[in-house]
């Protein structure tokens, strides 16, 4: 190749590693924040509620619909079934170090179906749909985002069929991600790869290969997003564990904060500063302020927890 002439990928599409890698750095983000969370850093339910829980869906999203995009491109002529298999094992492998890592860490609420389990799930699926018109792409992906708006049922609650997305009540997980409807961002992904094939896009988003300048470090932490996914959150929550050991955050102020949030929305501030001192007193007295904050209250104590709530509230009343 001539000293003159960009770097490229051959067939790959740069850009698309560029968006993967920009996508990693804002999981890194959020999950940093769930981290500073776990530990008490930061209120409880700071990383599921308001912009954060638009911010995780928007990564998840966005993941999704990159896995639609790069399997219609490396299977669209036909299927290539050395490099799929290795790559779906590869996948596979690690939804299940996620699974056995989080049920020794919080066994409670353990990662059954992340997103790792649902885009080897998703692989296979897209395997079939790359053949389907772009149009009924869409409209699968219409249908699933509106289905579980209009159907639930307990008969999915449990474990074992809630990866399914229908569940009145899922059990609780850290990372829960069921294939409806999140099975509709690779489908809309591969119905965009579908037409973008048919209006010659690829072919001039090749172009801009290797002029990517320094972003080009993006594309190549895209280029391994498995590994990435696997060792950035151990990282990060060592990082922020041994931080903790050496400055242990203020519980106190924590709870504090997320108690009066919760209670100024339906009483006046009298009485939430009464029951939120009583409560705090009641659990740190029974030694369940830290878990309580870092989730990981079994049943037992969640009923002394509801116990304490239920007093303190009776009590705060003038």
């Amino acid at each position: 190749m001539s000293a003159t002439q960009p770097a490229r990928f051959g067939s790959r599409v740069e850009l698309l590693d560029v968006l993967r890698g920009v996508a990693l750095l804002a999981m890194l983000i959020y999950h940093f924040t769930w981290d500073l969370e776990f530990f008490g850093y930061l209120p409880p339910g700071t990383a599921q509620i308001g912009g954060w829980r638009l911010f995780a869906r928007s990564i998840a999203i966005s993941f999704l619909v990159l896995v639609g995009l790069s399997l219609f491109l490396a299977n669209r002529h036909e299927i290539r079934w050395p490099s799929f298999g290795k790559r779906l094992a590869q996948i596979v492998a690690g939804a299940a170090v996620i699974s056995v890592a989080t049920y020794a860490f919080t066994p409670d609420s353990f990662v059954f179906f992340g997103i790792l389990h649902l885009i080897a799930v998703a692989s296979v699926i897209g395997l079939l749909a790359i053949r389907l018109p772009f149009v009924l792409n869409l409209a699968l992906a219409a249908v699933l985002i509106a289905l579980p708006i209009t159907v639930s049922t307990p008969l999915t609650d449990s474990r074992w069929l809630a990866w399914i997305g229908l569940s009145d009540r899922p059990p609780i997980s850290n990372d829960f991600v069921p294939l409806i409807p999140w099975l509709a961002p690779v489908l809309a992904g591969i119905a965009l790869a579908q037409m973008a094939e048919r209006f010659e896009v690829w072919q001039r988003l090749r172009r801009l290969n290797g002029r990517f300048g320094p972003a080009r470090h993006l594309g190549r932490l895209g280029q391994h997003s498995l590994l990435f996914y696997l060792v950035h959150q151990p990282i990060s929550i060592g990082l922020v564990a041994a931080f903790a050991w050496i400055s242990p955050p203020d519980q106190t102020a924590a709870f504090n904060q997320s108690c009066r949030q919760s209670c100024l929305q339906s009483r006046d501030e009298g009485f939430c500063q009464r029951y939120c001192g009583c409560v705090l007193q009641d659990l740190t007295s029974q030694d369940l302020l830290a878990d309580l904050l870092a989730g990981r209250l079994d049943e037992p104590k969640q009923q002394m927890v509801r116990r304490s709530v239920d007093q303190c509230s009776f009590s705060a009343e003038p």
